[in-house]
């Protein structure tokens, strides 16, 4: 049973909404996330999957306050990060950092790495110089570098090398929770499984909570506690891990799993096609948004949102074929 007095984040109803103008037509709102719910504990991995274009990495933005939310609340340790100032917003922002996928493009190229980790420690009032220097050598320790790479530019590193630096610079300013987005997939295999056990490794270490958004489900396995699957701006199904793989309940779920090599010769897991293209979020299909691709499909699909059904302790699916 959840502990709510670990909750360390909690999203009610969050929507972020784009107005896209093309030339003199009327704006077209382009609904990346539309209505969703999630808490995260203390210490936990909270995983978000699904294809690409679902607005996981939206999601993930938004939650940081990197895109404004159009509407709902995101709860941090009690406060509304939603309505925060710019100020305000930027003392918060020291607890919560983020991972991009590309690192090369997310670090300044014509700054050292050590200029870049003490300019992030100075803006958030570190002065003592001394103090800078002592945190830079210990986060590089951390995530497995030298003290000398500090004197490097990003260029003159590997790519598995610079995401390291972009986990040092996340870790820097002791950061409640990060979000991770794709953090692995622009690197090699072996490279991949290296990045996943150095940040299985500093979760555990520091207690630090990570959002994982990810598409591969195989990572998502290995690092995450809970998972949630988003289909179109929405979480469709969350569950803890393992409930989630043996036991998948809403049909695209089931679907993305079989997408992926299951190492269980005994699974039960039945064959669901994923057939078609995810729609368009400026104009998703009514009803349940998944019903165009659903093998399962009933004549209610197409007509009504379907609500949220609790299937067992922390296990939630948003399907039809639940009511009742």
């Amino acid at each position: 049973m959840t502990n709510r007095s670990n909750r360390l984040l909690e999203v009610t109803d969050l929507k972020k909404y784009f107005y896209i103008k093309r030339g003199f037509r009327e704006s077209q709102i382009l609904k990346a996330v539309d209505g969703v719910d999630f808490h995260l504990d203390e210490g936990e991995v909270l995983g978000v999957v699904g294809e690409s274009g679902c607005g996981k990495t939206t999601l993930g933005r938004t939650v940081l306050r990197l895109y404004h939310p159009t509407s709902g609340s995101i709860l941090f340790q009690g406060m509304d990060l939603s309505k925060l100032s710019g100020k305000e917003m930027r003392k918060a922002r020291g607890h919560m950092q983020i991972i991009f996928q590309d690192p090369y493009s997310s670090l300044n190229p014509r700054m050292t790495v050590g200029r870049m980790l003490n300019q992030i420690l100075h803006s958030h009032g570190v002065k003592d110089s001394r103090e800078r220097k002592m945190r830079c050598y210990d986060v590089m320790e951390k995530v497995g570098l030298e003290p000398a790479h500090l004197k490097r530019f990003p260029h003159e590193f590997s790519g598995g090398q610079r995401q390291r630096i972009a986990i040092a610079r996340a870790l820097i300013l002791n950061p409640k929770f990060i979000v991770a987005d794709e953090p692995s997939s622009a690197l090699d295999m072996s490279i991949q499984a290296q990045i996943l056990n150095l940040m299985k490794s500093l979760q555990r270490e520091l207690g630090i909570s990570y959002i994982f958004i990810t598409h591969n489900l195989s990572a998502a396995r290995f690092i995450c506690d809970r998972i949630a699957v988003m289909y179109l701006g929405k979480i469709v199904e969350i569950a803890q891990r393992r409930e989630l793989y043996q036991s998948p309940s809403h049909p695209y779920t089931k679907a993305l799993l079989n997408l992926c090599p299951v190492p269980d010769p005994g699974s039960a897991l039945g064959k669901v096609p994923l057939t078609g293209e995810v729609p368009s979020p400026i104009d998703p299909p009514s009803g349940c948004r998944f019903h165009p691709r659903c093998p399962h499909k009933m004549g209610l699909c197409a007509e009504q949102e379907p609500a949220t059904h609790h299937l067992d302790e922390g296990h939630e699916v948003v399907c039809h074929l639940y009511h009742g």
